[in-house]
């Protein structure tokens, strides 16, 4: 990363507007002729939170690739929003006492790359012993996670998985105790059975009564829509050309906060799938996803917009290799950056039209999607945002 830094400053890259591309059903997204984008960290608005419980042990296997594959869709899918959210995902890995852990928690945050970046490293293995430690896992999910305070939020959980909880440790707090500690937190609970396990089915629509959310089931594998097009490998190398051009100022601390962003950005890039990748360029056009995008302290988007004064800021806290230059080639370098940036925003929003195009007609074609993971989590999260005051129009969610 270091190296493609010095490429950056020495050639200089991309353009003051960022925004990738029209996301695919998403009310809120970005075009070529949009102003500099500001992250929506900058401004109140409104906000979703949410939080994937997520069952690892063996049998879980095909959901939990499913998930790897669907998250930025079903980000994207929130994303489509009128008013459009600040998004914050956290995960809560769970699996029984006696396996490697029993939870493994990622706080709420809008950097979503770190987050599937640790999604990655999650692998199903343990259990098979039946009942699973569910109740530690909604506990943790409601009350070691950072929810945001601010009224008007949709706080919401999505509990994944195929066996019921074990409701005979003494020393755990059963998931009704905690599904009343989330009423008075406003957090919505939903239950995503995978399976048919009969045990544990009215275990899960009993969470979702009490939670206030919705249950339904999915196959073991997750009946997730995962449509490959002809335009998924052009578009993910654009968007890694376009990640390239992120330049980063602030104090050593900012610094390595943004360097780690950027290695879950390779992390991902180098390991996921071609699909996914396209599906995050979708997720990173619309307004929503120019938090995780830009993250915090992008030089070109903050310089280029006005927010920020390339005058103003200390020699040290500018990228290395620019610490050196004289005013005037700093500024080339983001100029020239921001033209780039530009192009590339240009090339990937024209292809993802016809992307959006070719999902329409294979959706179509395929009779629909009425029953899908991501259909039944699309309604889910309509009607429950609807009710603090986001609108979704769109009749599906984004593919």
């Amino acid at each position: 990363m270091k190296s493609k830094l010095i490429a950056l400053a020495l050639f200089a890259f991309t353009t003051a507007t960022v925004a990738l591309l029209p996301a695919y059903q998403s009310v809120g997204s970005i075009t070529p002729n949009d102003p500099p984008l500001v992250n929506p960290l900058a401004n109140e608005q409104s906000r979703i939170d949410v939080v994937f419980v997520l069952d690892t042990t063996g049998s879980m296997s095909g959901l939990i690739q499913a998930a790897r594959e669907k998250i930025w869709s079903i980000a994207t899918t929130m994303a489509s929003a009128q008013p459009a959210p600040e998004i914050r995902v956290g995960l809560v890995a769970y699996r029984d006492r006696g396996d490697a852990y029993v939870t493994r928690v990622v706080d709420l945050s809008s950097d979503l790359d770190s987050m599937y970046a640790t999604l990655m490293d999650f692998q199903a293995d343990g259990g098979g012993d039946g009942p699973e430690s569910v109740n530690q896992a909604l506990y943790d999910a409601v009350h070691k996670v950072s929810w945001s305070q601010q009224a008007g939020t949709y706080k919401v959980v999505f509990l994944v998985g195929d066996a019921p909880p074990h409701m005979d440790y003494q020393d755990d707090v059963k998931y009704p105790a905690t599904l009343s500690a989330a009423k008075q937190k406003g957090i919505v609970v939903n239950a995503i059975q995978s399976g048919a396990q009969s045990d544990t089915t009215p275990a899960w629509q009993q969470i979702a009564t009490l939670g206030a959310g919705h249950y339904f089931q999915v196959g073991q594998s997750g009946n997730a829509v995962a449509i490959a097009t002809p335009f998924d490998e052009k578009i993910a190398a654009l968007s890694e050309k376009m990640d390239d051009t992120r330049l980063y100022y602030g104090s050593g601390e900012e610094k390595e906060k943004q360097r780690r962003k950027m290695a879950a950005t390779d992390k991902l890039h180098a390991a996921s799938s071609i699909e996914s990748r396209a599906r995050r360029a979708t997720f990173n056009a619309s307004k929503s996803g120019a938090a995780n995008f830009l993250g915090e302290g992008e030089l070109v988007d903050e310089v280029s917009s006005g927010r920020v004064d390339l005058s103003s800021i200390d020699m040290d806290q500018l990228p290395e290799p620019m610490q050196a230059m004289a005013p005037a080639e700093q500024a080339a370098i983001i100029s020239e950056t921001a033209e780039r940036r530009n192009e590339l925003k240009r090339q990937i929003s024209e292809l993802t039209e016809k992307r959006a195009a070719y999902l329409d007609k294979k959706v179509e074609d395929a009779g629909g999607a009425r029953d899908s993971l991501d259909d039944q989590i699309y309604r889910a999260v309509r009607e429950q945002a609807g009710k603090l005051g986001m609108s979704y129009e769109a009749d599906a969610p984004a593919y």
